[in-house]
């Protein structure tokens, strides 16, 4: 297989992508499995090409900038209605394709796509922070851990490089709704997020396992299939439930504006749609995924591992497409906090 790195100059994509049997995928970091892209290339004689971004938000000034080259893109459920208002996805109809009829529920039609005229479900999953039980002992399961560290891990901290889930978390736990549209209470966030900034370590969404693995870091926001790969590697790795509440979403397919492989495209998704094949994505990335009959073909790992299993009560939240003036007070926290 070639799985190679998407050139950088976007005028050589752009040329490459016009060859027959092409498709370029552009997804999160260390998100796509080697032995499914394997799979599909054997399977379709479809050579993939893949890049990476660490946030939605990169994502969303890639394409806004007129970028082309991508045919197959990830997006959060809470960023697919500003993609589409920005009319930067193609719509796939999803209900015509091969497989439509696997997609769970929960997944079909859902309150981001309506009748998935532009989106399938890819994984899913919660945001919350890992912590090395062997640095630190004590309650994990709280957002005061992470926000007002003890004093072992103080110095040890990551946090996430963009600000939605790291703003989201500190509203969470000041017991605020997320996307908060109030001057008061963004304050309180910059206030606590600024209190914590010396006990961090970094803010980088990337590397977040070898930090871990490393002990580079002792506590970092995480996803709960990342921490379940982390914990694989050292079972002192725990994942956090914070009992004020953890923030839950769930990562779709879409195809870009300006795809030049749009069939190659729909192969991929109608590809992904089947239970065998989505099962292989679930058992590299550690997520649950939204295609009926996938657990069958899930590992006992996968079956059994605690990150996907939340204590009794704890609040999911799911995370929200933040309003204009919710997105603008959230940036100038970011910008305030990191200057």
């Amino acid at each position: 297989m070639k799985l190679a790195t998407l050139a950088t100059g976007l005028g050589l994509v752009a040329s490459s992508a016009l060859a027959d049997g092409e498709l370029y995928i552009y997804n999160w970091t260390d998100y796509t499995s080697p032995e499914l892209i394997e799979k599909f290339e054997a399977e379709t004689g479809i050579t993939v090409t893949m890049d990476t971004y660490d946030s939605n938000d990169t994502l969303l000034a890639k394409l806004k900038s007129g970028a082309s080259g991508y045919d197959i893109v990830v997006p959060s459920h809470n960023y697919v209605p500003i993609f589409v208002a920005e009319e930067l996805f193609q719509k796939i109809n999803a209900q015509d394709l091969e497989g439509y009829s696997n997609i769970a529920d929960g997944f079909r039609n859902p309150p981001w796509d309506s009748a998935n005229e532009y989106t399938v479900p890819w994984q899913w999953g919660s945001t919350s922070f890992t912590v090395n039980t062997d640095v630190f002992g004590g309650d994990i399961d709280t957002y005061e851990t992470l926000f007002r560290p003890p004093e072992e891990l103080r110095g040890q901290i990551g946090m996430f490089k963009a600000p939605s889930d790291v703003v989201d978390m500190a509203l969470i736990y000041l017991g605020y709704g997320v996307c908060s549209e109030s001057k008061d209470e963004m304050r309180e966030v910059l206030e606590l997020l600024e209190e914590q900034k010396p006990h961090v370590k970094v803010y980088n969404s990337d590397g977040i396992l070898e930090r871990l693995t490393s002990g580079d870091a002792a506590l970092h926001q995480n996803w709960n299939g990342y921490s379940i790969r982390a914990r694989t590697a050292d079972p002192a790795l725990k994942y956090a439930f914070p009992k004020e509440g953890v923030l839950t979403w769930a990562d779709n397919i879409a195809v870009p504006v300006g795809a030049q492989n749009y069939d190659n495209a729909i192969k991929f998704i109608e590809f992904i749609l089947q239970p065998e094949n989505i099962a292989i994505q679930s058992n590299f990335a550690g997520y649950s995924n939204g295609i009926s009959g996938s657990a069958e073909f899930l590992n006992e790992e996968m079956a059994t591992a605690p990150e996907l299993s939340p204590p009794d009560g704890t609040p999911m939240v799911f995370s929200e497409t933040c309003s204009e003036n919710a997105t603008e007070l959230q940036n100038k926290v970011w910008t305030t906090l990191l200057q």
